[in-house]
């Protein structure tokens, strides 16, 4: 019974709920609708990390952004389809309408660091967003685009990442 006692002690001494709860994403080519692999999104003591664990992707920077509708269905503005569009806009509760840093505080919440993809399409280091936290990204999306991003909204809007290429809806 002691060591029952000390054990449940311990355990609740070293375990962290931030540390205990995590989401899987599943992402998805908007192209071809494959699965090209998951994000696992976790939270710490210092933020909330996104670790990464693709495949198949071209090589080099690709935009990475929190969008506010959890949907990666397609939409149809003016007769062209947007791969994507059901995702919405980047998430930004502050309603800043500006695009920027994961780490300032003037732009939205969903602005992400770029990720990385090797010589051979393979995306695995992680990423931290130290203004979000796991709870406000259930029912969200998150999306990357086919090049990187400035985190500006000049010259192009939204960082310039280009087209959108793979998107996960988060699910909590």
């Amino acid at each position: 019974m002691k060591k029952l006692l000390l054990s449940t002690i311990v355990s609740l001494l070293f375990t962290s709920p931030l540390n205990a709860q995590s989401l899987t994403v599943n992402m998805i080519d908007l192209k071809s609708n494959n699965s090209v692999g998951t994000i696992t999104i976790s939270q710490n003591k210092y933020s909330t990390v996104f670790t990464p664990n693709l495949h198949h992707l071209s090589p080099g920077i690709h935009a990475f952004h929190v969008h506010e509708n959890g949907s990666c269905d397609s939409t149809e503005t003016n007769g062209k389809t947007i791969l994507g569009g059901a995702t919405g806009k980047h998430y930004d509760p502050d309603n800043t309408n500006k695009h920027g840093y994961p780490w300032t505080d003037d732009n939205h919440r969903g602005d992400l660091p770029s990720l990385y993809a090797d010589a051979h399409g393979h995306v695995t280091t992680p990423v931290l967003a130290p203004r979000l936290t796991i709870d406000e990204l259930k029912n969200r999306s998150i999306m990357l685009h086919e090049g990187g991003d400035n985190h500006a909204d000049h010259p192009m809007p939204h960082g310039g990442g280009g087209m959108r290429m793979l998107c996960g809806v988060i699910s909590g």
